[in-house]
């Protein structure tokens, strides 16, 4: 079975819509194992694992974000020296390029 969602979306999420959707699999998570508890059937018995490992992946983003460990989508990324450097050596050349 496919996994619910995949680390790419989730990174991709606005933090509001991976809250909502965190509440949402939790819902879902409660509801299964009140199935399982009561002694029904339930019909994919591995839906657990994968909103268990989902629910621990968006976790993991929030709480990276708020450590800073991840950046939140759509923050620029910062210029390393090596990059400002090739960046500088591609302008010279430019300027020094016969027209």
């Amino acid at each position: 079975m496919a996994p619910i969602m995949r680390m790419k979306d989730i990174i991709e999420m606005t933090p509001e819509a991976r809250e909502q959707r965190l509440i949402d699999l939790r819902i879902e998570l409660t509801r299964i194992r009140t199935m399982v508890h009561a002694g029904g059937a339930v019909e994919n018995p591995t839906r657990i694992r994968h909103l268990r490992k989902t629910i621990a992946q968006i976790l993991t983003v929030k709480n990276e974000q708020a450590i800073g460990l991840r950046k939140a989508p759509g923050t620029p990324k910062k210029e390393t020296k090596v990059a400002k450097k090739a960046k500088a050596k591609k302008e010279v050349i430019k300027e020094k390029a016969p027209k």
